[in-house]
């Protein structure tokens, strides 16, 4: 292999064929392959099967976990993601299985209502606007679609998103009503917002009164190091600057312990959990206690949950390394066609190709039996402008899956790399 952008027509012609040649022989295979979600495999969800195993369903203060009530969550339950997430039990509320759900009420509280500082209904807003970093979650983004807002990108970096473009745009336009943020191992890329940047955010000035960040700390227990990384506490540091109202914090146990079966945590002021439990009311009586005190029994504390992250890093961290290692010696002698991240945490890995070849690589692979998230799905309305990301989840499959499709998807992009060099020398 040599530099593709110094090959001349005839080399490159080469080096499609041989190309062609190797796609030819794994499409042959009949190769069944999915990198497409990031999903726990069988063996992180084994880690966690001694949960199920419990009789006695009373509560430390002597609540009966199977009836009605305790609309917020049991207290142990609270005091457990407060100690995650580094606040007060009493500015927690536990939710079922999804966090993304808790995402999606809060934006339709704010839809319907409003929320206690709104001057009206979101929905009442013409030109309503959220942003969203990117690349981002692509599940963030469908809610805001969703729900009718003009969803305006802002560009990301190692240390978190453009804040000099955040503190621009929301404190000149009370139409913008909030912000989609990962800050801990972000999806797509694995960045941790630096200090500074969540400071930035806590003291930020905002032209509307009930702008609002949701904060989806998915990944903040999810280290593929020994480094346990802390960062400052968004909701805490907001307190200083008397805007804790804006901050709604999330997480769950969904690549803890059971994705379909897992709790899920909102942090938020004393004064927004009582408005959100207000709204809340009149569609829930309770979520599941029976599986809060499961988990809380099976995870105990901080502590407890870090040791059992330990046990899935086991797991993930060779999954993770033969991606990354596989590109290194497949890319590396090409030149300049593609580079990728580094995560020290999380569940992807973002793979960045030559513009313009995204989706011919999505699709070679389609093709071939491997199915990534689609091209351009980390952007809001599935339009990456470069046409360059690709979302690589390395973490269902089996260590020997993942070899070998990371083999497959270095051939789909040189081979669309080398198509794309041969159509501009036409």
């Amino acid at each position: 292999m040599a530099d593709y952008r110094k090959m001349n027509r005839s080399e490159l012609e080469a080096e499609k064929a041989a190309l062609e040649r190797s796609y030819a022989a794994y499409k042959a295979k009949g190769l069944k392959l999915n990198m497409a979600r990031g999903k726990p495999g069988p063996h992180q969800m084994d880690l966690a099967m001694e949960l199920l195993k419990m009789e006695d369903y009373t509560a430390a203060d002597g609540t009966d976990a199977r009836n009605y009530g305790n609309l917020e969550g049991l207290y142990e339950a609270r005091a457990l993601f407060a100690e995650v997430m580094g606040t007060r039990p009493e500015e927690i509320f536990v939710g079922g299985n999804s966090s993304l759900q808790l995402m999606y009420n809060l934006m339709a509280i704010g839809y319907m209502f409003g929320f206690q500082d709104s001057p009206k209904p979101w929905s009442q807003v013409e030109h309503r606007k959220f942003l969203c970093p990117v690349p981002g979650y692509d599940r963030h983004f469908r809610i805001t679609e969703e729900l009718g807002f003009e969803m305006i990108n802002v560009p990301m970096s190692e240390t978190g998103p453009d804040m000099d473009m955040i503190e621009r745009l929301a404190a000149e336009d009370d139409t913008i009503k909030g912000i989609w943020c990962v800050p801990q191992y972000s999806n797509p890329d694995g960045y941790v917002y630096s200090d500074e940047t969540i400071r930035r955010f806590a003291a930020m000035k905002t032209a509307a009164p009930d702008f609002k960040i949701f904060w989806d700390e998915a990944y903040i227990v999810h280290h593929l190091t020994s480094e346990i990384i802390e960062t400052p506490v968004l909701l805490e540091e907001s307190k200083a600057f008397g805007n804790e109202d804006r901050v709604f914090m999330f997480t769950s146990t969904s690549k803890i312990t059971f994705p379909g079966a897992g709790i899920s945590a909102l942090a938020c002021s004393e004064n927004s959990l009582k408005y959100v439990c207000s709204r809340f009311s009149p569609m829930i009586i309770s979520y599941d206690k029976m599986n809060q005190l499961r988990h809380v029994r099976f995870l105990k504390d901080k502590a407890g949950v870090l040791r059992h992250m330990a046990k899935h890093r086991r797991r993930l961290v060779p999954c993770f390394d033969a991606v990354k290692c596989t590109f290194a010696h497949e890319f590396g002698p090409c030149g300049d066609i593609a580079h990728w991240t580094n995560p020290k945490g999380g569940y992807f890995i973002s793979l960045y190709v030559m513009p313009g070849c995204a989706k011919r690589v999505a699709q070679l692979c389609s093709e071939c039996g491997l199915q990534l998230t689609g091209a351009g799905a980390s952007f809001p309305y599935g339009k990456d402008p470069e046409d360059s990301h690709l979302r690589i989840a390395p973490t269902y499959p089996s260590l020997p899956e993942v070899e070998e499709a990371s083999y497959l998807l270095t051939i789909c992009v040189r081979l669309a790399v080398v198509e794309k060099l041969l159509a501009e020398q036409q």
